[in-house]
This record gives C-alpha cells, structure tokens and sequence, in this order.
C-alpha cells in the first residue's frame, strides 16, 4: 500500500510565485492549492485542512504573521514554512518563535523547499530552521 502524498497549501500574493512553486510541487507528486490572499486561504480551511502550508509574509491585507497567529490558535498542529523575499530582522525569530517549522528566504532552491515540506509533513513537532 503506497502512502498518499501530503496536500500543500501554497499562500502567496504574487501570481507567478504561486504558479512556479505549484509546478515545482506537483512535478515532485505533491498535491498543491494556491490562495493569493491570507484570509482566501483561512476560508478554505472549512473545507479542507492541508497537510502544510508554504506561507510568504509580505501580503496586503493580511500578512502572513497574521496567517501565522490564526492557524496557531486554530490548528496548532498544521506546519507552516515561511517564504520571503524580505528578510527583516526579527521574522525569523518571530514566526519561529510562532511554530514555523521552516523560514526560507526567496528565491528559495527547489531541494531546499521539498526538504523543509517533507521534513514538516514527516515530523510531529514545529521547530526546525533552514535559511539556505
């Protein structure tokens, strides 16, 4: 019996981030959904909890540390792994702080991604930092 591939949630307010890192993740037999808002995303969480979620901090609206405190208080469990082209003095420490379970800087390498979502779908506990 083969293990179903984890379903990802991709958050991001740029489009053509979105499309490239669902192409990336599908090409390596993931199941993806992208969102380009904060609080999209949140609404679909009625209808389907991933199995992690790849969330860029920079959004309009509502950012992804917003995102962040929203899934903290309502599904604790859920891995998050930030991206972001922006890395600002106390983000990392601040979403790792808040359970990332990865926070990557943009562009992000292929294997360095897959690596932080499969150590987040294979591994109980948040906590883990990969800056590569």
């Amino acid at each position: 019996m083969t293990k179903t591939q984890p379903h990802v949630a991709v958050v991001d307010d740029e489009e053509p981030i979105r499309k490239a890192l669902m192409r990336l993740l599908r090409s390596a037999g993931l199941s993806v959904e992208t969102f380009g808002s904060g609080s999209e995303f949140l609404q679909s969480l009625d209808t389907r909890l991933p199995d992690c979620v790849v969330l860029d901090l920079h959004m309009p609206q509502m950012n992804g540390f917003s995102v962040q405190a929203h899934l903290a208080r309502k599904c604790a469990e859920l891995p998050v792994i930030i991206v972001t082209g922006q890395d600002l003095p106390n983000a990392r420490e601040r979403t790792m702080q808040g359970g990332a379970s990865a926070f990557l800087r943009k562009p992000v390498l292929d294997r360095t991604l897959l690596g932080a979502i499969s150590a987040a779908t294979s591994s109980p506990q948040p906590g883990s930092s990969n800056g590569k």
